[in-house]
């Protein structure tokens, strides 16, 4: 596409990044309160990783057919500008239900409305970046989309701690959604759609070259069954980087998955020694979400060292060092198992720890994958590659409830710990993928 790959100011790769921020802030929501507003509706701890399924299934079903279908577009708004939007619009509107949930099934819905249409927005802004900059910008803009990612995670974690100290109830009878979290999500919805807004209207796409070969390919798009023949074709022909980095990403995402649903949990009845509908349970819940905030703080200036850092070594061994420091974080929630307790405030190392694991991973594994892949399919493997995300999402959430009940004796906290033996598997199993940056430097 003529124009798409010019250099591009350190401004324009931040306003293209900017949807992220937005997206982000909506998911940071999401993940620090949700495990909490199950419990305050009246799910038990076996019944929470199920309720978490719509951000893996969503994701997997709706990601790689938005990445073929939308390098497959071309309108008056460009080829993945349609999918921001869209799914912007969707995620406000959920963001805005979700507090209003009254009973379980009125969560689930805002949840699978919400996860839908992130993933949506999501998956274009990845080949977005494979689409606007060079070779040689891309790994700035993934580590860009990373600062964007932390810069709005963090300050969505803290927010219902915020708006806390500011006066806001925190307080709700069982059953109910305290105002914190109420307005922390009104305030997602309003920020989610100003950003991608934002991106939109800032960064222009460019116009296929050969219109005529692009609205062939377009045609060859209406049919369900050779699309699907097609996907499956370069499914079964990714290249060998991903095939290896799909283990590690399966470890890694299990990991993550784990502590996103059961941190909360687990340091109200390790930490706070709190249950549903108390105080003290409030406490503990806006506690993990700040602790959230931390791991997403940290994510946020250590991407800026990873600017640093991809210029002196591989993305391989960065990821390999910073999987190894989560794995240590995550692991030493653990030592539960062994009697060792701990307090508020000890819980600020684990999350450092994982904050650097976190920032490694929302760019190295793309910086490693983006010049192995063919650009004419830049978008669908981008989806492809998110399969090897939700598929351990979906494997915690259906069966690891059983092992943290009949294994770890029902502690929540503990199977934290376990996710940090998650990391340290995928921290290993990074040193099998070829590291194309290292032929480049050499």
């Amino acid at each position: 596409m003529d124009g798409q790959h010019e250099q591009k100011t350190f401004k324009q790769i931040m306003l293209m990044c900017l949807g992220f921020f937005g997206i982000q802030f909506g998911w940071a929501l999401q993940m620090g309160n949700m495990s909490a507003i199950y419990s305050r509706l009246g799910a038990s701890e076996a019944q929470i990783p199920l309720l978490w399924l719509a951000a893996p299934v969503t994701g997997l079903l709706v990601q790689p057919l938005v990445g073929y279908f939308s390098d497959r577009t071309w309108c008056r708004l460009g080829r993945r500008r349609p999918y921001f939007l869209g799914g912007a619009v969707f995620s406000a509107f959920a963001l805005f239900l979700m507090p209003q949930a009254s009973a379980i099934w009125m969560a689930v819905i805002a949840l699978w409305i919400l996860d839908t249409a992130v993933n949506v927005s999501m998956e274009p802004f990845r080949a977005f970046v494979g689409d606007i900059l060079p070779e040689n910008q891309r790994k700035t803009g993934y580590a860009m989309q990373s600062v964007m990612i932390g810069a709005g995670a963090v300050i969505a974690s803290f927010l219902p701690q915020i708006l806390a100290w500011a006066g806001v109830s925190t307080e709700a009878p069982l059953g109910h959604i305290p105002n914190t979290v109420k307005y922390s999500f009104y305030t997602g919805a309003v920020v989610l759609l100003a950003a991608i807004l934002t991106t939109v209207k800032t960064t222009p796409e460019y116009p296929p070259q050969d219109v005529q070969a692009f609205k062939n390919l377009q045609k060859q798009a209406v049919s369900l069954r050779k699309t699907l023949a097609e996907m499956a074709r370069a499914f079964i022909t990714m290249p060998q980087t991903m095939r290896r980095l799909a283990v590690v990403q399966f470890f890694t995402w299990a990991a993550f998955m784990i502590m996103w649903v059961y941190f909360t949990p687990g340091i109200a009845s390790a930490v706070f020694h709190a249950v549903p509908g108390t105080a003290a349970y409030e406490t503990a819940a806006n506690w993990g979400s700040s602790c959230f905030g931390i791991y997403n703080g940290v994510a946020f200036g250590f991407a800026f060292a990873l600017l640093w850092l991809t210029t002196k070594f591989s993305a391989k061994y960065i990821h390999i060092v910073c999987l190894t420091v989560g794995a240590v974080g995550l692991g030493s929630l653990g030592l539960t198992l062994f009697g060792v307790q701990f307090s508020q405030t000890g819980l600020i190392f684990p999350m450092v720890c994982v904050g650097v694991a976190w920032s490694s991973l929302l760019s190295m594994p793309y910086a490693l994958l983006a010049n192995s892949l063919p650009a004419e399919k830049m978008g669908f493997y981008m989806g492809v590659f998110n399969f090897f995300i939700v598929i351990p999402q979906i494997c915690v959430n259906l069966f690891f409830g059983p092992v943290m009940k009949h294994l770890l004796g029902g502690s929540a906290i503990a199977a934290v710990g376990v996710g940090g033996l998650s990391l340290l598997l995928a921290a290993v199993f990074t040193f099998f993928v070829q590291d194309n940056t290292l032929k480049q430097k050499a």
